[in-house]
């Protein structure tokens, strides 16, 4: 089953490169620039997993995965939050919104995969 990951980032550069990476495993990869975007998306669609950008203009990580987990048909979609910082403010908040994990970007290719497939080894558990 092809598993499809969206990679919500408002920089070009990550969005090409956790494309390349998911892609080379046999990820459905659907790059979306802004959460705003995103959750216009998820009205339509509905992934198996979301790679999300914490710091993005207009609306950040932080907020757009409120809104998902506001919603009954999007609550329990597992997000891995994106981060250029492992500050103790945005833990928190990943810990409150129940994020399956985090990267820190920039990020190594084997790092993402095996945190992408960490997260579908436990939902098939």
């Amino acid at each position: 089953m092809l598993r499809t990951v969206w990679v919500v980032d408002d920089d070009t550069m990550n969005l090409r490169m956790a494309e390349f990476i998911l892609k080379q495993e046999k990820y459905d990869v659907v790059k979306i620039e802004s959460g705003l975007e995103c959750l216009q998306l998820l009205g339509k669609e509905k992934p198996d997993l979301i790679l999300l950008d914490v710091q993005m203009p207009i609306m950040n990580g932080i907020k757009t995965l409120e809104h998902i987990r506001e919603k009954e048909e999007t609550k329990e979609i597992p997000v891995i939050f994106l981060t250029a910082s492992s500050d103790t403010e945005t833990v928190i908040e990943a810990g409150r919104l129940h994020v399956a994990d985090y990267v820190v970007k920039p990020f190594m290719p084997q790092e993402l995969l095996s945190r992408v497939e960490k997260v579908f080894t436990k939902e098939e558990e």
